[in-house]
């Protein structure tokens, strides 16, 4: 295949659409027969995943790596930021945590040329493996207080060589301001680099946006290459937890259903997006007593900082409606944090997460964690530990956690998971109670039938068993499908082609 440039989708602010707008190019150009490869230098997201290295990548890039039909890897995103509070972050440099920073340690000079170089080198890396290299900004493109500390956008696109797409959102309005504010703010050989326009999120009639697209190509001086409208029945997966606040909060009648505990620190919440699709279930989220008492099943999702939700869940009442509800039927199962929080206590003598050194669990299981420093990053294949179902297949997932757990001195061994190399994960006190380490092992759709069974007389016996791989499979070419009827292909095939003397 002929060499394109890497090409960078940035933007004129957050949320204007980026990731998921990578992610559809990066499926074209699989489906162009070119073989992409996602980068973004630096990310921000407490949603993470474990490369097949054991490693630790946003994973946003990971969904990346997805549609480009590729396994995802850390120098797709080197730099990854996880925030602890609103003033630091843990600082994960090539998969491995480095420490907390301050925000304002962070962002100064000083260090960051090291910084530089990782991103650099590892996009360099990416680069010699793959045709094209799609790069995704941050934030905004023209941060002009942050653009000398800048790892992520214009620089990194200098460092690539790559053509920039200005990716606006025209849903909030002011997108003229917006897009000719941007190219305005930047320097003239960084605004060199703006090759096209892309304006995301648009509904209504496009035809009365016609005139709008010429101002915009007169003002800037470079070509719209796309106006891609809103869309609803496209499922990929969000990377920022502001998703949640368009989920559903409340049980309904006719299906299982299945509640997550609204945590303030809950991370990996795309744990629970197959059961969104699944026709089986309601998922809902809440941290609301009254409806974790009407739920079927209660989920305890991961959390950035367990001891500080644990200890919200016991003064706001939902750890005794968590208990409350399992006493009277309901199935009560935790993944990483909720796991940790489901035992007879959870200890921080070293300070790992913060000031708290010992709270009491919920006293569901009978196992103990301690939070150590070291992380551990892995993926894993694993089947359930349960003699009546030995023909079941080796299921995926993945752990990213800090903390070891072990049964309490006088329970006896019972693990929810015996992994591929024969260790164990989790507990399992029977059916109705377990916790895991696992993330991803809900995408299993044969664990999902495990977790549902109980209930199999609440749906339908004709009802599927959901295929998860399947349908994110069909979102992506239907996100591309998409992105592609409303973009010039051979326009962004033309700027990624030409010289750039």
């Amino acid at each position: 295949m002929k060499k394109l440039h890497p090409v960078m989708f940035a933007g004129t602010g957050s949320d204007v659409g980026k990731s998921i707008i990578t992610a559809a190019f990066c499926r074209i150009f699989k489906q162009d027969g070119y073989r992409p490869a996602p980068f973004k230098a630096q990310n921000m997201a407490l949603n993470s995943f474990a490369t097949p290295e054991g490693l630790e990548i946003g994973r946003a890039q990971a969904v990346q790596a997805e549609a480009a039909g590729i396994p995802c890897h850390t120098d797709m995103n080197p730099l990854l930021l996880k925030p602890q509070s609103d003033h630091t972050s843990q600082v994960v440099l090539n998969g491995r945590p480095i420490g907390n920073r301050n925000a304002y340690d962070y962002f100064r000079k000083e260090g960051r040329e090291e910084l530089r170089r990782e991103v650099c080198d590892a996009y360099d890396r990416l680069a010699s493996r793959y045709n094209p290299v799609v790069l995704e900004g941050a934030g905004s493109i023209s941060e002009i207080n942050l653009r000398d500390t800048d790892l992520v956008n214009l620089p990194m696109a200098i460092h690539a060589g790559a053509d920039v797409i200005l990716v606006g959102d025209i849903d909030r309005g002011g997108v003229f301001a917006s897009v000719y504010g941007s190219m305005m703010l930047l320097r003239p050989n960084e605004r060199e680099r703006i090759k096209g326009i892309l304006i995301n999120k648009f509904r209504g009639d496009i035809r009365l946006f016609e005139s709008g697209i010429k101002m915009l190509e007169e003002l800037c001086g470079i070509p719209v290459v796309g106006v891609v409208p809103y869309y609803k029945e496209i499922y990929i997966e969000e990377e920022d937890s502001v998703a949640l606040a368009t989920k559903s909060v409340r049980a309904e009648h006719g299906k299982v259903n299945v509640a997550v505990v609204l945590l303030r620190h809950l991370s990996n919440f795309t744990d629970f997006n197959v059961l969104e699709r699944d026709p089986r279930v309601h998922l809902f989220y809440t941290n609301n007593v009254e409806e974790l008492a009407k739920a079927d099943i209660i989920l305890l999702p991961g959390s950035k900082s367990t001891l500080d939700d644990l200890y919200e869940l016991r003064r706001n009442g939902v750890a005794q409606a968590v208990i409350r509800a399992h006493r009277e039927g309901a199935t009560v199962m935790g993944i990483c944090g909720g796991y940790q929080m489901m035992g007879q206590e959870v200890l921080d003598p070293d300070h790992v997460e913060g000031d708290i050194e010992r709270l009491p669990g919920l006293g569901l299981l009978p196992v103990s964690t301690q939070m150590m420093g070291e992380k551990v990053t892995r993926q894993v294949r694993f089947g359930l530990n349960e003699k009546s179902r030995p023909s079941l297949k080796l299921m995926n997932g993945y752990e990213i956690h800090m903390g070891t757990t072990v049964p309490v001195f006088d329970a006896p061994a019972s693990p929810l998971n015996i992994l591929e190399d024969g260790k164990t994960d989790g507990y399992m006190v029977d059916a109705t109670c377990m916790g895991t380490y696992i993330h991803g092992i809900l995408d299993n759709p044969e664990f999902i039938d495990f977790l549902l069974e109980p209930f199999a007389d609440k749906f339908s016996e004709t009802a599927e068993t959901f295929d998860y791989h399947r349908f994110k499979e069909e979102q992506y070419d239907m996100l591309a499908e998409h992105v592609r009827k409303h973009v010039d292909m051979p326009l962004i095939y033309q700027i990624l082609t030409e010289s750039h003397d």
